[in-house]
């Protein structure tokens, strides 16, 4: 046995740190990961360890789901492992992904289990797909939990778009709105109010507001930009800390529209999760944390490991999870019922398929909601620029005339 002075980050972002005695670095490693620890550097007798990294940046879900499915097939086939990683490897187009499988093939042949040479790339395969090969290698059904594993991943990637979608849609819509105003007030702007200053005429109020503004602008652009920037880069790294993550995910649950998106998708994803690995075998406590994880918002993360600490004191999942008050009242007595009857896998799937659909519905009627918004917003902005450049015009022909 060895000791070994380590560094990490916990769950909640704060750096850490002390001394571990295990036989190996591979293993200490393994037991900081296990008390969730994200390890930056493990160091014996005065030489620092790199934790093992391909270089080659994550996995794309794409990539994961076709080598979950293509090997769920072979192991069907009755091929041995060790010969479905090889072809798996060789076959496969990422480079970092192929070094990653040859590697596990290696570990494999040398004796380890499957799941433990999983494990030593979190960069592919994270605890869920971990923890649900480790079940299948000990049910002997390995190639039902892949299939499983591909199915989920996919699901999975469908709900990540579709977050991406309801958050970045109508972001982007006010930014391109904003450029636009920014263009006319810097460049078009500029133009009327020389022609103004060379008549003589006499401005109306809504002219000489919308005078002002371009000559803010057009005198202080580069601060505007730099503020905005500033400002972007400060909420990220807000957004990085234990209370401002949980401050931010809280506002995003509570925003009209898109907090009621984000809540379905987060039940979704909770059910999809929790019913893939339950089925798979997972312990309940373990399939609770790793769904906790996967959850994609502090609020829920926070609920679902209140329920898995209420479970382990002997209570159902039901009673905690309607006292977080997290999750809609008819998930929760679906949930009791599935605990009662003992198929809760399989309620667990109907209501994440009913809330697929039902973020299906709420993406697409918030993109229908977004676009008469903006058209009328941006429509009314710009019209009122039109209508006080034209005033001025307006007076000038009149006393001609």
């Amino acid at each position: 046995m060895a000791q070994f002075v380590w560094k990490g980050k916990t769950r909640q972002g704060a750096m850490t740190g002390g001394v571990l005695t295990a036989e190996t670095k591979e293993l200490a490693i393994q037991d900081l990961r296990r008390r969730q620890i994200e390890v930056a550097s493990v160091k014996e007798k005065g030489k620092e360890f790199a934790i093992p990294k391909f270089g080659f940046g994550g996995v794309s879900p794409k990539s994961l789901a076709i080598f979950t499915r293509q090997f769920s097939v072979m192991i069907d086939a009755g091929l041995p492992l060790v010969q479905c990683l090889e072809i798996l490897g060789t076959q496969q187009e990422d480079k970092g992904f192929q070094k990653m499988i040859l590697a596990v093939r290696q570990d494999v042949e040398s004796g380890s289990s499957l799941a433990d040479s999983l494990g030593k790339h979190p960069k592919a395969f994270d605890n869920l797909y971990v923890n649900m090969v480790a079940a299948g290698e000990a049910g002997g059904i390995l190639d039902t939990i892949l299939r499983r594993l591909s199915t989920y991943i996919e699901k999975s990637v469908k709900l990540k778009a579709q977050v991406k979608t309801a958050m970045i849609y109508p972001v982007a819509v006010l930014t391109v709105a904003g450029i636009v105003v920014a263009i006319i007030l810097w460049k078009v702007i500029p133009t009327f109010a020389s022609l103004f200053a060379a008549l003589g005429a006499q401005l109306p109020l809504p002219t000489r507001i919308v005078i002002a503004l371009s000559n803010f602008l057009a005198n202080y652009i580069f601060f505007i930009v730099a503020f905005f920037v500033a400002l972007s880069i400060a909420i990220q790294r807000y957004y990085q800390t234990y209370r401002g993550r949980r401050v931010i995910d809280a506002l995003l649950l509570k925003a009209p529209v898109l907090g009621d998106i984000l809540r379905k998708i987060a039940v979704a994803r909770f059910c999809q999760t929790l019913a893939t690995l339950t089925s798979s075998g997972v312990p309940i406590l373990d399939g609770l944390e790793i769904t906790a994880k996967t959850a994609g918002n502090a609020i829920i993360e926070d609920a679902i490991m209140m329920v898995r600490k209420s479970v382990e004191s002997g209570r159902t999942i039901a009673e905690p999870l309607a006292e977080a008050k997290v999750f809609p009242p008819m998930v929760v007595q679906m949930i009791g019922v599935g605990e009662q009857t003992g198929a809760i896998d399989a309620m667990l799937n109907k209501i994440a398929e009913f809330y697929e659909e039902e973020v299906d519905n709420a993406v697409n009627g918030l993109m229908k909601l977004m676009e008469p918004i903006m058209i009328a917003i941006l429509g009314t902005i710009i019209g009122s620029i039109v209508v006080a450049m034209y005033m001025p015009m307006f007076s000038l022909l009149s006393k001609i005339g």
